[in-house]
């Protein structure tokens, strides 16, 4: 109890300056938990992924289509259990700020694949029954104020021209990682289109999702569904659900080690400041040190106030820091929505906070520790006379 009333007691001395490194800390452990949030919310599609479910697509590339024939000879596959097809649709919604993912879907299958899209029954069967309706996710709905029997128009980019859709259901998340943004019609409605205005992109599916009976088939079951396909006029090039969603990552790989250089750097910059609050601290009260030291007071003692104050400096940062991370990332998920779906703070990036806030605090005492250990009464004195 004596040496905690000792603690607190240096920490009110300097209010200003400790208040000062307190708030830095704070900043800089919030700034440190929206980093890596942004970077959780970089690989959230790839952590909602399914080892259940394959992509088959072009092999040349995405924007090359497959011809839907394709379907059946999947579905003949050994291990392969459902076969759904789709199309990134690209539609834009009034303007092109207004963007977000919109595909066309075989419906039925889709949504058996996807256990996770929470659809009302009687929503789902609104859905599957109108050839022209839409599912939307509930963020997505939030963001525009749509509601059932809303019409919706999407401007063609892909698909050149005005497509009329109707809201038939709203649809939320299983798990927190499912992407509430996007808008999902029938590839039907899309392919019927397409028959009477271009016949010649009729008939073609941007990708084929696979569900398999289980994740240890999925390797054998890739091959031989490519292997079906191979010296076709199309060939195919299956991949798990996973890697699928990394090849995206992928892309903007520099991007994301930038993020994460920037928030030890961060953390490291902090350290620097909290370590010199320390030093001055330790600095200006030699002379009581050599007063303790006087009383009887060992070296080990006085490293142990010294670095209680500093770790007590570090703790109340963390927890401010913390405590602001939740609306922070809630308000700054909210403005990015349409590029990050799914941007929540997770208990990894808390317990990473709390360990670098522990890290900055264990440095930028220990120095100013070892030294009020070592040093004797006598050159204690000398140093304040």
């Amino acid at each position: 109890m004596l040496t905690l009333r000792f603690i607190l007691k240096n920490l009110s001395r300097h209010k200003l300056r400790n208040t000062l490194t307190i708030v830095g800390i704070a900043v800089s452990v919030l700034s440190f938990g929206l980093l890596r949030t942004t970077v959780d919310a970089w690989y959230a599609g790839v952590e909602a992924s399914s080892s259940t479910r394959l992509v088959t697509r072009n092999s040349i590339s995405l924007i090359f289509s497959l011809p839907v024939s394709y379907e059946e000879r999947i579905r003949a596959v050994d291990g392969v259990a459902v076969v759904s097809r789709g199309n990134w649709f690209g539609g834009v919604y009034i303007d092109e700020k207004d963007f977000f993912p919109n595909f066309a879907v075989d419906a039925r299958t889709y949504l058996a694949l996807y256990p996770e899209i929470q659809l009302p029954d009687d929503q789902k069967a609104s859905f599957l029954r109108d050839r022209k309706g839409c599912i939307v996710g509930a963020k997505l709905a939030k963001r525009f104020g749509w509601k059932l029997g809303d019409p919706v128009t999407l401007k063609g980019t892909i698909f050149p021209g005005n497509w009329g859709l109707t809201v038939r259901g709203i649809y939320t998340g299983r798990d927190k990682g499912t992407d509430e943004t996007q808008l999902l019609f029938h590839w039907d409605y899309l392919n019927e289109t397409l028959k009477k205005t271009t016949p010649r992109r009729a008939d073609q599916v941007g990708f084929f999702m696979i569900g398999i009976e289980s994740a240890d088939v999925a390797a054998s079951t890739a091959l031989a569904i490519d292997a079906r396909f191979k010296n076709s006029l199309a060939e195919t090039l299956t991949e798990t659900e996973k890697a699928f969603q990394m090849s995206f990552v992928a892309m903007s790989g520099a991007i994301v080690a930038a993020i994460r250089i920037v928030s030890l750097l961060v953390i490291v910059i902090i350290m620097a400041v909290a370590a010199n609050t320390m030093a001055m601290s330790a600095r200006e009260r030699m002379g009581e040190f050599a007063a303790l030291k006087t009383l009887g007071f060992g070296g080990g003692y006085l490293a142990l106030l010294i670095l209680g104050e500093s770790m007590a400096i570090a703790v109340i940062g963390c927890a401010l820091g913390c405590a602001l991370t939740f609306p922070a990332a809630a308000a700054f998920g909210q403005a990015v929505s349409q590029f990050f779906p799914v941007f929540q703070v997770s208990m990894l990036t808390v317990g990473l906070q709390g360990a670098s806030a522990l890290v900055v605090g264990l440095v930028a005492g220990i120095i100013p520790a070892v030294r009020a250990q070592g040093i004797g009464i006598a050159e204690a004195l000398r140093r304040i006379a």
